[in-house]
């Protein structure tokens, strides 16, 4: 028997009614006039109910397009609370971190086992590029090369809810600052430790590659302006 406070029973009338439709994800919903006559409750409740789901985005609402049914992902409700909690106290970036890295390690070996050959070639693009920004003239910060190489180690994995909370982890990384400057010492000894796992994924040395996460994990904790 569910709680009263589970879940599925707080959800809204309209977002019921959205899970129960037609499992085509991109289908366009029926008029507001239309919802709201079979759903029993007003217009302007549905209105309410309609702008709730736009925040999590599960719909799309257009000028004369209407609105449309999205894919699942659980990256805009993350996004809505994690950023509220960053303007509550910035030391909220700091827990969610610790989430992000514990998160990483558990599904380590899960997702570089799911990794392509182009998934590989990838990863040593990134790689090459981030060295190619550390030793140029004016030197770069490759922080797009860093959201990047620890995003696609994880996107196979077929769970929306561990890749919502990575995406929103770079997300608010990038919303604290933590990509605009930082020393460069520690940089090349972050991308050392890249580098090592990403020559470890493309050998098959999973192992190797998830020790080289942890230290660098473990370097993370030492960063100059942020524990982050």
């Amino acid at each position: 028997m569910l709680r009263e406070k589970s879940p599925i029973r707080s959800l809204s009338v309209f977002l019921r009614y959205l899970a129960t439709r037609n499992p085509d994800e991109a289908e366009r919903l029926p008029a507001l006039h239309v919802i709201s006559e079979e759903l029993g409750i007003s217009v302007a409740r549905l209105r309410e109910q309609l702008e709730l789901a736009r925040g999590l985005g599960l719909v799309e609402v257009r000028p004369r397009k209407g609105t449309r049914r999205l894919p699942y992902s659980f990256l805009p409700a993350v996004r809505q609370s994690l950023g509220y909690a960053l303007l509550l106290d910035r030391q909220y970036f700091q827990a969610f971190s610790d989430l992000r890295q514990h998160i990483e390690a558990a599904y380590w070996h899960e997702a570089v086992v799911r990794l392509t050959d182009e998934d590989h070639q990838q990863l040593n693009d990134l790689v090459r590029a981030a060295w190619e920004k550390l030793r140029g003239t004016p030197i770069q910060i490759p922080h797009d090369e860093h959201r990047a190489l620890h995003l696609l180690v994880y996107s196979r994995l077929d769970n929306p809810f561990v890749l919502g909370l990575l995406e929103a982890y770079w997300e608010a990384y990038e919303a604290v600052g933590l990509n605009v400057y930082t020393d460069y010492t520690y940089l090349e000894e972050v991308w050392q430790y890249h580098t090592r796992m990403v020559e470890a994924i493309c050998n098959g040395n999973y192992n190797e590659g998830y020790q080289a996460l942890v230290q660098h994990t473990d370097l993370l904790y030492q960063r100059p302006d942020s524990n982050a």
